[in-house]
């Protein structure tokens, strides 16, 4: 058969990551395939650029069109990140009869619809493995091996740069600032590390994996997002003493009344095998009817393990190349007519337990004043830690665990403390999740 030809757009550490993937398997790959796949072509910045061994072969340009106009490329992968010009580039491919794979997870979260309608009417597909979890072949996974089943839920520890920190927090008992800071200088985390500390990363990562989950239209729109820059080592320290750890989770839930897609710090029992996974590794926890939770874990970014997953889908689009759209695995997992335009909850109707953490005069009464408001709220109290104060303090920190409720209810209740003159400051709020 005619080999298949790749025409990367971008070709910094992710793209020559997957070129020396396919360079180095080559054999394997074209077993696997059934055809020989190879790089023609990568747009780049510096054509004069040192690049990796054994790339001398493609041809370099520094003209995008160079590559999406080239009849003799069947594939393009795009590397560059951003919504333009890649959105611009892809649908070009996409009018040309070219199959596309992306890394970008924020151009599929946000016009993956667009993207996804344009493929269908030219027949060609549109992959983006590598857009969530790196390496992790998540979306395979859920697409097709859990094809099956229908899902309830699905929590995803989907962006490593939090992870690091929350674990350094943990571990070494340190503040915030100092790990991000030594997260940008290992090169974790981006000069602004907006995207990673405050969440929008991770929800881009959940949007495609609720819509694959669920059937449903991609909704990043919809997705309640909370960053992790008001957790202290303190509250790392707290929900350890109470048996939890902090991660910074995506969470999809089917409620039967609507979805509840998002993205915030979370306490996870430490006994769950998603509490352990520390550093900048990657993990996503799916609970199933017929198989029961699943749990995918692995690299959720760097060269090689993110090339592993464009590999596969370029395999994926060489072996789909004849075959009509309708024959193909969907690009959302369920038929485009089949999707179900179901509504997402408001936060105010999200159903969770909550750890509290609350700074209040050390004199007596204040507890009583504090469950009475949570009571009025029909609020139950599960766990309580009242610390000693220091020597240059008269507050002290009191750390609750409630039971489940409607978050409307919690901020109520909230609300009502932070008016109590014995308490200072604002109440710090994380929710909390079982995963059982």
């Amino acid at each position: 058969m005619k080999p298949v030809k790749i025409g990367f757009l971008g070709f910094g550490t992710v793209g020559q990551g997957a070129a020396i993937v396919l360079a180095r398997n080559a054999l394997e790959i074209s077993r696997r395939a059934g055809r020989e796949i190879s790089v023609k072509s990568a747009v780049v910045r510096d054509i004069n650029r040192t690049r990796e061994a054994g790339l001398e072969g493609v041809i370099l340009t520094t003209d995008p069109l160079d590559v999406v106009n080239d009849p003799d490329i069947d594939v393009v992968v795009e590397v560059v990140g951003g919504d333009e010009p890649a959105k611009t580039l892809l649908l070009q491919a996409i009018a040309n009869g070219k199959h596309v794979v992306t890394a970008n997870k924020a151009l599929i979260a946000r016009f993956g619809n667009e993207l996804f309608e344009a493929a269908r009417e030219h027949n060609v597909s549109v992959a983006f493995e590598a857009a969530v979890a790196g390496g992790i072949p998540v979306i395979k996974s859920i697409r097709e091996g859990l094809a099956g089943n229908k899902i309830q839920w699905l929590a995803g520890i989907i962006n490593g740069t939090s992870n690091y920190i929350l674990t350094e927090m943990r571990d070494k008992g340190r503040d915030f600032a100092d790990v991000l800071q030594e997260a940008q200088d290992l090169g974790y985390a981006e000069a602004d590390p907006t995207f990673d500390v405050e969440g929008i990363d991770a929800a881009h990562k959940l949007t495609i994996l609720a819509s694959i989950a669920f059937g449903v239209p991609l909704k990043f729109d919809a997705v309640y997002i909370e960053g992790i820059s008001h957790i202290t080592r303190e509250d790392t320290a707290y929900a350890e003493e109470l048996g939890y750890r902090i991660k910074h989770l995506g969470l999809a839930v089917d409620t039967g009344d609507g979805l509840e897609l998002r993205v915030h710090p979370t306490l996870i029992p430490e006994r769950r095998l998603i509490a352990n996974v520390d550093g900048v590794m990657n993990a996503v926890l799916v609970q199933a009817d017929a198989v029961g939770p699943t749990l995918y874990y692995g690299a959720g970014a760097g060269a090689e393990p993110t090339g592993s997953s464009i590999v596969a889908d370029i395999m994926d689009a060489a072996r789909v190349a004849s075959a009509a759209v309708d024959n193909r695995v969907p690009h959302l997992a369920f038929q485009h007519d089949a999707l179900n335009d179901v509504r997402v909850l408001s936060s105010s109707e999200f159903s969770t337990s909550y750890y509290l953490r609350i700074l209040v005069d050390d004199k007596p009464g204040v507890m009583a004043d504090i469950s009475r408001i949570l009571g009025d709220e029909d609020i139950s109290i599960e766990a309580i830690i009242q610390k000693e104060p220091t020597a240059d303090s008269a507050r002290v920190p009191i750390i609750l665990l409630t039971r489940k409720m409607v978050e409307g209810a919690m901020e109520s209740a909230i609300a009502k403390i932070e008016a109590l003159g014995s308490v200072e400051g604002t109440v710090t709020r994380i929710r909390v999740e079982s995963l059982g």
